[in-house]
């Protein structure tokens, strides 16, 4: 199971589309997305007060058959950035200087959404 503690501070989610919260290429090969088992219900607990990000390699060919999708299903997001590059996604973030990490990341196995743990620790 993955654990992410969080600050009680506010946070910004910066999701992947394909393979992380929906089938890889199920809008293509399906006719349409699929949520993976635990995505939905992961985004649904994401605190409003949070933003949340998407990135895709989706081309603006699928620009609105993607937002179409997250709307039917209630996804809240504040921004969606499509074309983005195939290859890596680099963070560069920096720490607090009470020491409280500012970035970080998870790489997940592709089409399955991973058991995850989130806290909140008031001490952060």
């Amino acid at each position: 199971m993955e654990s992410i503690v969080l600050s009680k501070l506010g946070h910004t989610w910066i999701l992947d589309i394909d393979g992380t919260i929906v089938k890889h290429n199920g809008y293509k090969i399906d006719g349409e997305d699929s949520f993976l088992p635990g995505a939905k219900e992961f985004l649904d607990g994401i605190p409003k007060e949070d933003m949340v990000v998407f990135i895709t390699s989706r081309t603006d060919e699928y620009r609105e058959k993607t937002i179409e999708f997250l709307k039917r299903n209630s996804i809240r997001f504040d921004h969606i950035i499509f074309n983005a590059p195939y290859g890596e996604r680099i963070l560069l973030n920096d720490d607090k200087p009470s020491g409280l990490k500012m970035g970080m990341a998870l790489n997940l196995k592709r089409d399955t959404f991973p058991e995850m743990n989130v806290t909140i620790d008031e001490e952060l």
